[in-house]
């Protein structure tokens, strides 16, 4: 072995050990934890706006679409327009849990708390049939409390529940009452002082922000974090670098979710929140990339878009164990569901598909991207569930516009057409390794 071979060797063994590292580190951990708990609201939320805005719209009118849209209107209340309120408690309760915390509940509650406290008691309003603001107190706004104050819900979360732990573990403040008294009265008056005491420091930071300043920590998160953060990471640059290192990641048998479901997910699944209420209110849609564009598109069959490596294996495969695992894999890749390929196939420690697997995906979501900027076709407003098969999905999550269809069908027929010349490569290399065995 050479000593070039060595140096590339050991660059690949101190990344995935720092990958692994990073897909396990706790707060992202609970983050995807968080995020998969509350996936089905979303997809509830992106159904109810789908029916709400497109559907009944397809045999109702007037007053009668008005009064069936109130249907879905009460869904997109209790799932977008919360965001923030459900996003808070889920990853205080995760992230005290993984953290090996004796109470997750009250973290959970402490984070929701922590929260409201931070979101300004005065606010201004516009009424109804009327054009001017008025300022009003004693309401929670959709505003602070939905799409907009999402991540300030995740930040919240993590802050918080960090301070309560640690103010929890000091042993001086624990009120112990006894073998005698029932477990959950006795953890609530061991976790009481530093309730008390969190409570009131951020409070103090509330207060100070909006007596002072003039502002509120969830408008201070939202404008110099989330923003700058989202339009890094969520432009068309930024997306399909972060996107093509997780799927590199899974050339090192490490789960591309490391990336893009503790950095890139959360950050896109705004970006579709926004675009579903904006869809939902009629307002003009605000955002091409999104959890719903990125997986569609750039993710057909799978991570890597392994689809088009089954089709190609199909058309050129020669050897009778990858045209096996392509027969066997197929129908749960028309799902998205492409484990058996990722180890079967494999994708896994292969070389000879790095660059189709990690250039077909970014190459669909360019394409994706470049038709919806031009107005080809429109923009993703449905979050739809990521086991729903291409052309389908593409259809769905722009609302029915069937020119995504005619966008996927292209990335699926290039995608084909890059896999070819590499699945002939791989076969080449299993017939070399056969002969010398």
């Amino acid at each position: 072995m050479n000593s070039s071979t060595i140096q590339n060797s050991k660059f690949v063994e101190k990344f995935t050990i720092i990958a692994a590292k990073l897909g396990n580190e706790i707060h992202l951990r609970s983050l995807r934890d968080a995020f998969s708990t509350l996936m089905p609201l979303y997809i509830l939320a992106g159904c109810a706006v789908l029916v709400n805005n497109t559907i009944f719209s397809w045999f109702l009118e007037g007053e009668t679409l008005k009064n069936a849209q109130y249907w879905g209107t009460l869904l997109t209340n209790a799932t977008l327009n919360i965001n923030a309120l459900l996003v808070a408690p889920v990853i205080g309760y995760f992230l005290s849990q993984n953290k090996g915390f004796h109470n997750p509940l009250a973290a959970s509650i402490i984070s929701l708390s922590s929260l409201i406290i931070m979101i300004p008691n005065f606010i201004e309003v516009t009424p109804l049939n009327s054009k001017e603001l008025i300022t009003v107190s004693g309401i929670l706004s959709f505003n602070e409390i939905g799409t907009q104050g999402m991540f300030a819900g995740v930040i919240m979360g993590l802050i918080a529940t960090e301070l309560f732990i640690w103010i929890s573990n000091l042993k001086k403040l624990q009120i112990n009452l006894g073998d005698n008294i029932p477990p959950a009265v006795s953890k609530s008056f061991n976790v009481l002082i530093p309730i008390i005491l969190l409570m009131s420091f951020l409070a103090l930071i509330s207060a100070i922000l909006f007596n002072v300043f003039n502002t509120n920590l969830i408008s201070l998160i939202t404008s110099l974090i989330q923003e700058p953060l989202r339009l890094i990471s969520t432009s068309l640059i930024g997306c399909i670098i972060l996107y093509s290192l997780g799927n590199f990641l899974w050339i090192l048998g490490i789960h591309q979710s490391v990336i893009y479901g503790s950095l890139l997910g959360p950050l896109l699944l705004i970006n579709i929140t926004q675009n579903m209420a904006a869809y939902a209110a009629n307002e003009p849609i605000p955002n091409i990339l999104t959890d719903s564009l990125v997986p569609n598109f750039g993710m057909m069959g799978g991570s890597g878009s392994t689809i088009c490596l089954l089709i190609a294996t199909f058309i050129v495969g020669r050897n009778i164990a990858t045209k096996s695992v392509s027969k066997m894999a197929f129908i749960p890749g028309i799902f998205n569901i492409n484990e058996p390929v990722i180890f079967g196939y494999p994708i896994v420690y292969n070389i000879s598909m790095l660059i189709p697997f990690i250039f077909v995906p970014a190459f669909g979501i360019f394409v994706a991207y470049m038709a919806t900027a031009i107005g080809f076709m429109d923009r993703t407003v449905v979050y739809v569930p990521w086991t729903t098969p291409p052309l389908l999905n593409g259809y769905l999550s722009t609302a029915g516009d069937w020119h995504a269809i005619i966008v996927q069908g292209f990335i699926l027929i290039v995608g084909v057409l890059v896999y070819i010349p590499f699945v002939k490569i791989n076969d080449n290399v299993l017939q070399q390794q056969n002969n010398l065995k």
